[in-house]
């Protein structure tokens, strides 16, 4: 299988030792894909689970040693704790085996964007007002993951297409949360008060690249369902990716931009603000045109 080559890879929300980690998946993707940089974007680790339902398979130990070689090899790896590695915060400013722990981090693409790399809880007021809620809606998701998997077998015996139960119902309540909590809003006015040319987060399990206020705002998805990641090549283009049987592939178009920073920025905006979002076809990024694979 073809091996990958990337001048950053931000990965986010794989919940290792949750039973809803895809793993397997994730491992293949870190076996194929090589970077010069590496953000884990929080919630790698789901110490959620630690005293329910921890569920710790060999495969995630693999998953441990690649980063850890990675790091060991010349990649620069970063790790930047969300809400269910929380507990990692503690040591942010560290390191551990060349990982080193942020609490976020600003990027520079290679086309100049400065990018402001968050794990994205900080803008969920469920999360910052109800952590109590929060923890329950988690505990709902579990159950509607394994709820999933009979009702898609059913679908399956009937000849039909999969279709994500727990996705659909949690993208409806993120949706809620993010129009009640200003989601994007609050993103928005982070990007401005750190004077940056837009932000990258996860969080939400809802992978997405656009233009947003004349900012670039991306997000990274999950590791549960979607398996996606978002990429940047030599050149700066910036593109999700989503790991499958058939090994890496480019999301539709949507899912693929290239951003131009001006000289100097935007007029109140800040240096590097984007002054070009352009979305590429699919068929670009497969052939490796652009964005991303290379």
């Amino acid at each position: 299988m073809q091996q990958h080559t990337f001048r950053t890879i931000w990965l986010s929300d794989t919940h290792l030792g949750s039973r809803g980690a895809d793993g397997e998946a994730l491992c293949r993707f870190l076996e194929r894909t090589e970077s010069q940089y590496l953000y884990l974007v929080g919630d790698i680790i789901d110490l959620w689970k630690v005293r329910r339902g921890w569920h710790w398979p060999a495969v995630n130990d693999r998953i441990v040693e690649l980063i850890l070689a990675k790091a060991g090899n010349g990649t620069m790896v970063f790790y930047i704790p969300g809400n269910h590695d929380g507990a990692l915060r503690d040591y942010v400013g560290g390191s551990i085996g060349g990982v080193e722990l942020r609490a976020d981090a600003v990027h520079e693409t290679a086309a100049g964007l400065r990018l402001l790399v968050k794990h994205g809880d900080e803008f969920d007021c469920v999360t910052n007002n109800r952590p109590w809620l929060a923890r329950l809606g988690g505990y709902a998701y579990d159950y509607l993951f394994c709820l999933n998997r009979f009702y898609n077998g059913g679908r399956r015996l009937l000849g039909l297409e999969y279709r994500s139960l727990s996705a659909w119902l949690k993208n409806l309540a993120k949706r809620a949360v993010n129009f009640v909590g200003r989601f994007e809003e609050t993103v928005l006015a982070e990007i401005r008060r750190r004077r940056v040319s837009g932000l990258i987060c996860g969080h939400v399990h809802h992978a997405v690249i656009k233009e947003m206020g004349g900012f670039f705002y991306g997000n990274i998805g999950d590791w549960v369902e979607s398996n996606t990641a978002l990429t940047e090549n030599r050149a700066g283009d910036l593109a999700l990716v989503r790991w499958t049987a058939a090994g890496l592939q480019p999301l539709p178009v949507t899912a693929a931009v290239s951003v131009k920073a001006p000289a100097g920025g935007l007029p109140g905006q800040g240096p590097g603000a984007v002054s070009a979002v352009r979305p590429v076809a699919a068929r670009e990024v497969s052939s490796g045109l652009a964005p991303a694979l290379d």
